[in-house]
């Protein structure tokens, strides 16, 4: 059988519970942190003590690395999930379980504990601050989540053990669920899956959904990248479209079937920020947009990963004199990116208005569309649907375009936009849209799951 793997703090009971789900199921425990002093011969405050955190966490690491794939409990150290290589042997072909507790459960359980302090503060406050720092790594760590701040471990395993063999939505909420999807553009063959995945004889109740919602959205290439590394990495995951006009109706099906996340994209990243419980302090403000949405243990949680898709590619441009064309929700986390390298941005949008807020916004400049030749910008940023099939009109008109500008077009389908066709024509230097999908598209995964993707990899996949 598959391993379970169970995360959570210190003191959310992952050693007790996983007593009793490996006496249940007749399979050995194997606790990483006892596995390291049977390596070394030595006790975790002995560890900490002598050699520090950072030696500790190599052995960790180590240990993580050799564990057994299958037929097994894992119990981990509360930090292991923080290490995205821990995270890519913990996954791999496994159903992960994170218990919870509430910091008064976790002090009073800690109150006890032998193990050495990890900061300078008081047990309460440290508790308060690794929770806080290490909440989005737990977060990825769960495909199911437990709390166990009024429970005993013989029940906490039972809920694990009913999640195994049922997961988390009804059979009624999952065959609405077909119902909306059968009203979107998926594929036949990708929506036979999804319905062998959510109401087929034989289903998988462990094998969980993710998706991108937007209108239209069938034209995202997200479904093949995810479920090409969903194969690579040994998930138990299958990711599809989410396509309605209404986002409300789409975070409502998403909640439904227990959906672990969604990629956000045309027209909604703005809408979506009033049906997530928290934003990202990068996504709340300045940027007002979200591309992301991470569902776990009851909360969905935005975030905008297109501002870093954005600046990765400009690093080398660091204080060049930009424009960038649009004031939409990727506009707005283009502009971030721009000004967080310090560039002189010029926002310009069709209605001049808007661009101003933007700019206002984000602390930068905005001009009329028609100012554009007067400006003359080392770079150019589209973050306007034009070129985007069906509407392949260019921004720019072709005479615009100067042989020394670097012309960023965040369009991806086509790869070659009629903007960027018109650049090379130029002789500019061209940055192609698949760049802030690739690299938006890692911190995503990252967001979810933990692993840290390499680029080449998602590079192979989108090819």
């Amino acid at each position: 059988m598959k391993r379970i793997v169970l995360t959570g703090f210190r003191g959310t009971g992952k050693t007790e519970v996983g007593k009793v789900l490996a006496g249940r199921l007749n399979i050995p425990l194997l606790d990483t942190d006892a596995q390291v002093e049977a390596k070394t011969g030595r006790s975790i405050p002995s560890i900490f003590h002598e050699d520090g955190e950072e030696r500790f966490r190599v052995m960790e690491r180590e240990v993580i690395a050799s564990l057994p794939p299958d037929n097994a409990v894992i119990s981990t150290g509360g930090g292991a999930v923080i290490d995205p290589k821990n995270m890519e042997h913990l996954r791999r072909n496994s159903v992960m379980i994170l218990l919870t507790a509430d910091i008064d459960a976790i002090e009073q359980r800690l109150a006890r504990s032998p193990r050495p302090p990890l900061t300078s503060l008081p047990l309460r406050e440290e508790i308060a601050e690794l929770l806080d720092r290490r909440r989005q790594n737990y977060y990825a760590s769960a495909d199911f989540c437990v709390d166990t701040s009024e429970t005993t471990a013989q029940a906490a395993a039972e809920k694990v053990l009913h999640f195994l063999a049922f997961g988390i939505s009804t059979e009624e909420q999952r065959t609405t669920a077909m119902q909306f999807f059968k009203t979107g553009r998926i594929p036949p063959l990708a929506l036979k899956k999804l319905e062998q995945v959510l109401t087929g004889d034989d289903r998988d109740p462990q094998t969980r959904v993710m998706g991108v919602a937007g209108y239209p959205c069938a034209h995202s290439k997200s479904p093949a990248l995810f479920n090409g590394l969903f194969e690579r990495y040994g998930l138990n995951y299958y990711y599809t479209w989410f396509e309605d006009p209404e986002i409300d109706e789409i975070m409502r099906v998403a909640r439904s079937i227990d959906a672990k996340g969604l990629s956000v994209t045309i027209p909604f990243k703005q809408d979506v920020m009033a049906y997530v419980d928290e934003v990202d302090e990068h996504a709340a403000q300045p940027i007002g947009a979200v591309n992301s949405v991470v569902f776990a243990c009851g909360t969905a949680i935005g975030y905008n990963t297109d501002w870093l898709g954005v600046r990765k590619p400009l690093v080398h441009l660091k204080g060049a004199k930009a424009v960038l064309l649009g004031a939409g929700g990727v506009a707005a986390a283009a502009a971030y990116a721009l000004v967080d390298l310090d560039m002189d941005v010029t926002i310009l949008n069709r209605t001049p208005a808007t661009a101003k807020a933007l700019a206002d916004r984000l602390g930068c400049k905005s001009a009329d569309w028609d100012s554009f030749d007067s400006i003359k910008p080392d770079l150019v940023v589209n973050a306007t649907p034009l070129g985007m099939e069906p509407d392949t009109r260019s921004p720019l008109k072709e005479e615009q375009i100067q042989s020394n500008m670097t012309i960023y077009d965040l369009v991806y389908t086509p790869p070659e936009t009629p903007l960027i066709q018109a650049a090379r024509k130029k002789g500019c230097s061209t940055i192609l849209g698949t760049e802030l999908f690739i690299h938006q598209a890692r911190e995503q995964f990252y967001l979810n799951f933990g692993i840290d993707v390499p680029d080449s990899v998602i590079r192979e996949l989108v090819a």
